[in-house]
C-alpha cells in the first residue's frame, strides 16, 4: 500500500507566506544584522592598553585608549595589549591571594627553583621578574607565545648566572649582583629575539639550600660563624695588647732620646763653659788661677764642719783648742 505524504512536492509552488509575517521577518533580520554591525564595529580600549587591529589576519594599525571603530563581521579583529601595566612572573612559588596579607601556595616548584651553583652545591632560588610590554606588535607577532618564551628565558638565564657563583654568594652577599646580572641578560635576550618586552627588575625572594641538606648546611654555617667569632676575639686581644706594647716601646724610646739629648746638651754646656773659662785664663793667668782657687775653696769649705785657720809662725796655741765636738 502506498503511503502518502502530507502534501506533495508540486504543491510547494502554491505555498505562500502571508505578507505581514514576511515583513516582520525581514525587519527582524535587518535588526539582527544592525545589532551585529554595531556590536562588531565599536570597541573600547582601557587607559592602560593599546589596541592592535588586524584586517583579515594581517596587521593594520594600532589604536589609542578610548572608543574606536573597526570593520564589522570579523573583517577586522582587535587584540588589547596592556602596555602601561607592570606585569610579573613568579618562579619557584605562586601567589594564591594577593592583598595586604598575601597568601602563597603551599605547593613547591622544584623544577623551577632547584639549581646547581658553581661550587657544585644545590640551592633553591625563588624570584620575581617585573616587566612591561614596550612594543605591542613585536609582543604579539614576532615570537609565538611571548610570555611562555619569556618564562623559559628567565629560567635559563637564572641557572646560568647562579651556575657561575658559589653557594655562599647566592645565599648571602651576592644576591643583588645575581639579580642585576639576570636583569641585564634578560633585556639583552628580549631585544635579540624582538619580543617587545622591557625588563624592569628581577627580585630574589627566598634563596635556601634544599630541604634534605638543610641540617648539614646549618652545621657548616654554625662552624663558620664559630670560626669567625674566634678570629674576631683573637683580633680583639691583638688590638688590645699590641698597640699597648707599641705605645710602651715608643714611650721608652722617647725617654731614652730625651735623656741622651739632655746628656749631650749638658756636655756641650760644660765644654762651652770650660772653653770660656780657658779664654779668660789665657788673658790673665794669675788672676784667673786665684779666682778659681778661691771659688773652689769656697765650695769645699762649706762642706767642712769645724774650721781652724792659723798662721804658720804662731806658737803655743794648742792648750786653747777644744777638740771636743759640740754637745759632748
Amino acid at each position: 500500500m502506498e503511503q502518502k505524504t502530507p502534501f506533495e512536492l508540486k504543491n510547494l509552488r502554491n505555498l505562500h507566506l502571508p505578507k505581514a509575517n514576511f515583513r516582520k521577518f525581514s525587519w527582524g533580520i535587518v535588526a539582527i544584522l544592525f545589532a551585529i554591525f554595531l556590536y562588531s564595529s565599536w570597541f573600547t580600549v582601557d587607559t592602560e592598553e593599546v589596541g592592535v587591529v588586524l584586517r583579515f589576519g594581517k596587521f593594520a594599525r594600532t589604536v589609542d585608549p578610548g572608543l574606536n571603530f573597526k570593520l564589522p563581521f570579523g573583517i577586522e579583529k582587535v587584540y588589547k595589549v596592556p602596555v602601561e601595566r607592570q606585569l610579573k612572573l613568579e618562579f619557584g612559588f605562586r601567589t594564591a591571594s594577593p592583598g595586604i596579607k598575601t597568601e602563597y601556595s603551599t605547593r613547591k616548584y622544584p623544577e623551577e627553583s632547584l639549581m646547581l651553583t658553581g661550587d657544585l652545591n644545590a640551592a633553591e632560588v625563588e624570584w620575581i621578574v617585573q616587566f612591561r610590554i614596550k612594543d605591542p606588535y613585536n609582543f604579539l607577532f614576532r615570537v609565538r607565545n611571548a610570555v611562555s618564551t619569556f618564562r623559559d628565558i628567565n629560567e635559563a638565564v637564572m641557572r646560568e648566572v647562579v651556575g657561575d657563583r658559589t653557594v655562599d654568594e647566592v645565599l648571602t652577599i651576592g644576591r643583588q649582583e645575581v639579580a642585576s646580572a639576570v636583569t641585564l641578560k634578560l633585556q639583552e635576550l628580549s631585544d635579540q629575539y624582538e619580543m617587545g618586552i622591557k625588563v624592569d627588575q628581577v627580585v630574589l625572594q627566598d634563596v635556601n639550600p634544599p630541604e634534605p641538606v638543610k641540617p648539614a648546611f646549618n652545621e657548616v654555617n654554625e662552624a663558620q660563624q664559630e670560626r669567625e667569632k674566634l678570629i674576631n676575639q683573637a683580633k680583639s686581644e691583638y688590638n688590645k695588647v699590641i698597640p699597648k706594647a707599641r705605645g710602651e716601646a715608643d714611650r721608652t724610646i722617647e725617654v731614652a732620646r730625651g735623656y741622651a739629648l739632655e746628656r749631650v746638651n749638658n756636655a756641650r754646656g760644660e765644654a762651652a763653659r770650660f772653653n770660656a773659662v780657658y779664654k779668660e785664663y789665657v788673658k790673665a793667668e794669675e788672676v784667673t788661677r786665684q779666682r778659681i782657687y778661691l771659688e773652689t775653696m769656697n765650695d769645699i769649705l762649706q762642706k767642712v764642719g769645724r774650721k781652724l785657720i792659723t798662721d804658720d809662725e804662731i806658737t803655743g796655741v794648742l792648750p786653747l783648742f777644744q777638740f771636743k765636738k759640740e754637745g759632748e
